[in-house]
Order: structure tokens, then sequence, then C-alpha cells
């Protein structure tokens, strides 16, 4: 019951958004600016809030944990790159396909899920997890994106985006221990915070801007949405189980790439002037639809 209600009160936030356009309150150069900020400050501020509490986890999970996201996510590149070309023959399509179905909104809506499920001590895991995340979607993400269709043409710029600086140096202050002072961590874990319900509200505002057709979504988005809900994330548990992953490390594993589509692929969208229409339907329909499929996952740990 816990799991429904922190699904239903983020898709609220959604809702909130969606409201905000409509009463031209959000949307246009608005949204484009706050995806921004969210993408450049508050986003990095989050990654860097999850490792400022009082308490730091075991420095001997870092690299177990970062391995698991490193191969979960080589594996999620090799699918982003293949089953797209399933679906459909639109090659600015398939690069949206294999961004829905490589990415989940783990920072966004993951975190407090797994806190509920696997309790507060499970964020910091969630976090290392997360990492690997953070470093794919900067670069593989954004080259799905722009529609480049291989990584050829990666730029390595991409490895120095604020969120992966903040990902470096949240490794280095596990690793080494730091504590971080109480003066730093609170504006820190305050703007981090904004992260949230800035990127559901950045969602709500792009699906005032369609049709409830377009909301809804086409044939390709509903297949891709129900893949990136079950078949993508309970293949990945099984594979792992069968490797001998640690059961609690895996079911973390599992519930984060559960999450929905990664409100960053929106942003991106804006930021490189793609048709948003597409990614917009399927962040949309897989957060409503993630209502009734995270608690199912939940109850099947």
């Amino acid at each position: 019951m816990e799991n429904l209600q922190v699904m239903v009160v983020l898709f609220t936030i959604v809702i909130i958004g969606y409201v905000l356009n409509k009463k031209k309150m959000m949307g246009g150069d608005f949204d484009k600016k706050l995806s921004a900020i969210v993408v450049n400050v508050t986003c990095p501020l989050l990654i860097l809030s999850s490792v400022t509490g009082d308490t730091l986890p075991d420095r001997n999970l870092i690299l177990p944990l970062m391995g698991v996201g490193i191969l979960t996510y080589i594996l999620l590149t090799a699918v982003a790159f293949t089953v797209p070309k399933i679906i459909t023959r639109d090659r600015e399509k398939q690069g949206m396909v294999g961004f829905a179905l490589m990415f989940a909104n783990v920072g966004f809506i993951g975190y407090p899920v797994v806190a509920s499920i696997f309790g507060d001590t499970a964020v910091f895991y969630a976090a290392l997890l997360n990492m690997a995340n953070t470093f794919f979607i900067f670069t593989v993400g954004v080259t799905l994106i722009k529609g480049e269709g291989s990584l050829h043409k990666f730029n390595p710029k991409g490895l120095l985006s604020p969120p992966m600086i903040a990902a470096y140096l949240s490794i280095v202050i596990v690793a080494f221990g730091w504590h971080v002072p109480a003066i730093v961590a609170k504006p820190v874990t305050m703007v981090g915070n904004i992260t949230v319900p800035a990127s559901l509200m950045i969602i709500g505002s792009s699906m005032g801007q369609l049709p409830l057709r377009q909301m809804l979504g086409g044939r390709d988005a509903l297949i891709t949405s129900f893949l990136r809900l079950t078949v993508v994330p309970v293949s990945v548990y099984f594979l792992f189980r069968l490797l001998g992953v640690n059961e609690l490390v895996n079911g973390i594993n599992m519930v984060v790439i559960a999450m929905p589509v990664a409100s960053f692929g929106t942003m991106f969208c804006l930021k490189y002037d793609r048709d948003v229409r597409m990614m917009t339907s399927m962040t949309f329909v897989t957060t409503l639809a993630s209502v009734i499929t995270i608690p199912l996952i939940a109850y099947f740990l």
C-alpha cells in the first residue's frame, strides 16, 4: 500500500505540471530553462546529497555495486541499439524507443520507492547503482536522442557534465570517508530536492501540449512502455540471479530499472530540438501504469 501511495503522490505532481501548462504558467521557454536548471544544477546536487548524511555506508560495497550497475547498462545498451529496430523503422523514433527501454526514472522516482521497499539504508545502494545510469544517460542517452545511431560520434565532454562531476565527487567522499559539514550538506540537500517536483512538473507541462490521444501514445509507444516496465527489469533480475548476484543488490537493481521512462528523455528532446511528443507519451503511459506495476514487482520480491 505504501508503494502505491508513493506512486500516486508522484503522479499527482505530474498532473500539477499539466494544469500549470493549461493555465499558461508553464511551457515553451520556461520549460527549457527549468530543464537546464534541473540537468545542470539540481540533479548534480541531488546526487551529492546521497552521500552528505551523518553516517556513510560501507565503502567495501562501492566496487561490487558499481560493477552490477555498469554490467546492467552494458546489457541495456545492447537492447537500446537492437530492439527498437524491431519495433519501428523510423530512425528518430528508434532513438527515443532505445532511450525509453534503457533509462528509467531512477533518481526522481526510484529512490523513494527503494526506501519504501527496502528501508532508508538501501537508498545509497541505489545511488551507487545509479552512478552507471548517470554515466550512460549523458553519453549513450544523448547519442540516442540526437539520433546519431551509434557511439562513434560520442563527445567525451559528456564525461565532464555537471551530473558526472557530482557522481565522481560522491565516490571520492565515500571512498575516503569524508563527512560533509552540515552548513554545506543542508543547502546541497535542499536544492537537490527541487529535482523531483521540477522534473515531474516538466513532464506534466509537456503532456499539456499534446492532445489526449497523443498522450496515450500509439502502437510503438505502448509496446515500448510494456517492455520498459515488465520485460526489461524482470529479464535482468533473472539473468543476474543465474550469475549469483547478491539477492538484496539484485532486488534493488530490478526495482530501480523498473521505474517509468526517465524524465531526462523529455528534457533532452527539448534541449536538442527533437520531436517531444512520442517521448512525452511514453513517459506519461509508463508513469501512469507504474502505479500498478511497481507494487506488483514489490510483491514479487
